[in-house]
């Protein structure tokens, strides 16, 4: 378990889930979860990154938000706890470990460890927040703003100005095309909000 990372908890409660938790490691790219997937863990980002995904019928995708050291997914805490398949995509955005506490646990220690309580609310408060901007951006803003963001969000994840993302991850991930997020590139560097290098875009930040 890494030092501090959870700090708040009770140490009996920290010590339950050093005891029955599971580390799982992913590569760049890597799935946790997909639709239809039943989710029988509840992940807890230990570092890296995961990006969540909803997916429509016909597999377009777009990005909801990015998961965190120290979070945890609410549509895994909601799926496990009305034993409901997953309707997200969770893919490693960089290499990331967790550790997957078994579903059981959910409840039981929901009556016991306020500290339980109190993260899995926040959890829940947090994705909310998270999908309501994601609802603002595609309701709401243009495809060059929503553009931007995404970049702004990937660099911030490893609080860095680069971002390493073909064009295609980029418009599959905004659901639009490839020639979209090409042209709309263009149009950010010629703001000179970003530069173009080979296989990464740099960010440039004041």
């Amino acid at each position: 378990m890494q030092p501090n990372l959870f700090h708040d908890f009770e140490p009996k409660l920290v010590e339950e889930i050093e005891k029955s938790g599971t580390l799982k490691k992913l590569e760049v790219g890597e799935e946790l979860m997909r639709p239809g997937m039943f989710i029988r863990s509840i992940p807890i980002i230990l570092s890296g990154s995961l990006k969540i995904m909803r997916q429509d019928e016909k597999g377009n995708e777009t990005f909801l938000y990015f998961l965190q050291k120290g979070d945890t997914c609410a549509m895994s805490l909601t799926c496990c706890s009305a034993s409901k398949p997953s309707n997200v995509r969770a893919v490693a955005e960089e290499p990331t470990e967790m550790l997957l506490v078994p579903v059981d646990k959910l409840d039981v220690w929901m009556s016991l460890y306020p500290s339980w309580k109190t993260f899995v609310f926040q959890a829940y408060q947090r994705r909310f927040e998270d999908m309501l901007e994601a609802v603002d951006s595609l309701a709401f803003r243009k495809m060059d703003e929503r553009l931007w963001r995404l970049l702004r969000k990937k660099a911030g994840l490893q609080e860095k100005r680069y971002v390493y993302a073909t064009h295609q991850d980029l418009s599959a991930e905004l659901n639009t095309s490839r020639e979209v997020v090409t042209r709309l590139l263009k149009k950010l560097e010629g703001l000179g909000k970003i530069k173009t290098h080979r296989n990464r875009i740099e960010l440039m930040l004041k």
